[in-house]
């Protein structure tokens, strides 16, 4: 049972969601304006980046998003091929096991996920892999 005030009225959900979906479109918007390819644009760095100098496994991700917003899939692949394939593919799998009645995340898809981020990011950054985030001079 809960205290009297302290559940969310119909009203206050909507205005949740409405609040979140604003900050949301202005995320998105903030990044298709934005350039992050550009050096000096607003955009955090990568701690992992900055701490060991290596690519992330999400690192090109704001740029991969930026790409597509400006339908340059070729660029977004560069950018981050990994995260363009594999979060649709990710949510995807996740809501046909929801819509099945089946676990949506049994312990073999983490441990699946795990073992290929880390593969991802000791691949990309091996000397000479092509697909790298770019950023440009400026």
């Amino acid at each position: 049972m809960t205290e009297p005030g302290t559940e969310f009225t119909r009203r206050g959900k909507t205005y949740s969601a409405l609040a979140a979906g604003a900050a949301a479109a202005g995320a998105v918007a903030y990044v298709g304006i934005v350039d992050p390819h550009k050096r000096g644009s607003v955009f955090p760095q990568c701690p992992f980046k900055l701490l060991t100098g290596w690519n992330c496994p999400a690192c090109g991700g704001l740029r991969m998003a930026h790409d597509l917003l400006h339908a340059n899939l070729s660029a977004a692949i560069v950018d981050n091929v990994f995260l363009l394939a594999g979060i649709p593919a990710l949510l995807a799998w996740f809501f046909w096991r929801r819509q099945t009645g089946r676990p949506p995340m049994p312990r073999v898809a983490v441990v699946l996920v795990i073992t290929a981020t880390i593969a991802w990011t000791v691949i990309r950054n091996m000397p000479g892999f092509p697909l790298v985030p770019t950023l440009y001079g400026g």
